[in-house]
């Protein structure tokens, strides 16, 4: 297949994925939450919506633009993937199969039943793309590999296939820069990139940097509509476990009554909790995010007015040169 097929291919699973009946749909919820009780109805609509509205031909032409993806010898490229949110190692197979080489998949036991999904339907629109796709357990015969975990076995990774070309992904997480001048809705908004999938992907805002003195009572007003996320019962556990921490220890937090704040210079937050850290000058802020920078996926500000950042509420809506860690993929695929 050249590639222009190939983008015709994945247009027609965007296609697929949005005419998939409530009845489809309903199905594959409960089966995903089976495996997964983190992945609500809510977030697995939520990861199809994405990728629906990624698949067009439009789309996938202007990300492949700018590459050589017509390998004269395909490769076996290794895929790792992870299950922290739903369909979160699409991405990789996509990149794979789209740049011509064939993916040998490892699928995440957290993800297994969105995944197969996705790859039957790959296959039902395309028997030639569907045969690029081998499932494996060992990446003995792989050319390439493109691996995610975390910082534990991102070591392991690097150490096993030292000898491969390789992508080696590892914990990352997104903050947010306050101004103090956020309005309301602004600040509402943020809450998308707090909440949806739980704090679970390396895109979920794990802390807010702000202006000295700032009131974060503003902020927690603003996000009383999200309480329902107590309705599931892995974060309520994780809520009461942190405040009933903080309350034993004495530390001080602010309680909003479904989500806690505490100051801390940790960029990295549990569930349920909401890390900040006050800056004194933008001057000051940079050097404090540079010093973190390899730890960072994504920073968000209100419409994206500190440089480099993306609009409050756009954490989880990536385009697909949006590349984790920062490595392009199809860079990496298109020079194996």
């Amino acid at each position: 297949m050249v590639l222009k097929e190939r983008i015709q291919a994945f247009a027609q699973l965007g296609e697929r994925i949005k005419s998939l009946t409530e009845v489809e749909v309903d199905d594959l919820c409960f089966r995903a939450g089976n495996g997964n009780s983190w992945f609500t109805p809510e977030s697995v609509q939520l990861a199809f919506n994405a990728w629906g509205d990624s698949l067009s031909e439009e789309s996938l032409s202007a990300w492949t633009d700018n590459y050589k993806l017509e390998p004269n010898a395909p490769k076996k490229v290794g895929l790792v993937m992870a299950g922290n949110i739903p369909l979160v190692g699409f991405h990789d197979l996509l990149s794979v199969l789209i740049s011509g080489h064939k993916a040998m998949v490892k699928l995440s036991s957290q993800d297994k039943v969105l995944m197969q999904f996705m790859i039957s339907e790959i296959k039902d629109i395309s028997e030639t793309l569907g045969a690029n796709i081998i499932h494996a357990e060992r990446m003995n015969e792989a050319d390439a590999i493109v691996a995610t975990g975390s910082d534990n076995s991102a070591r392991y990774f690097k150490h096993y296939f030292a000898n491969h070309p390789h992508i080696i992904r590892q914990n990352r997480t997104a903050v947010a820069v306050i101004k103090g001048d956020e309005t309301a809705e602004e600040l509402t908004n943020f809450g998308k990139d707090y909440f949806q999938y739980f704090g679970l992907g390396c895109r979920n805002i794990s802390k807010i940097y702000a202006p000295k003195g700032y009131d974060f009572v503003k902020l927690i007003d603003a996000l009383m509509g999200y309480e329902t996320v107590l309705d599931h019962h892995k974060y309520r556990n994780n809520y009461d476990y942190n405040k009933s921490i903080y309350l034993v220890n004495g530390e001080p937090h602010l309680d909003s009554g479904f989500f806690l704040m505490r100051e801390s210079e940790a960029l990295v937050s549990p569930i349920s909790v909401l890390f900040y850290e006050y800056y004194n000058s933008e001057a000051e802020l940079d050097l404090t995010l540079a010093k973190h920078h390899e730890k960072i996926q994504c920073v968000v500000s209100a419409n994206g007015w500190y440089e480099g950042s993306i609009p409050l509420g756009k954490a989880q809506q990536p385009e697909l040169s949006d590349y984790a860690d920062g490595v392009d993929t199809l860079e990496f695929l298109s020079g194996i």
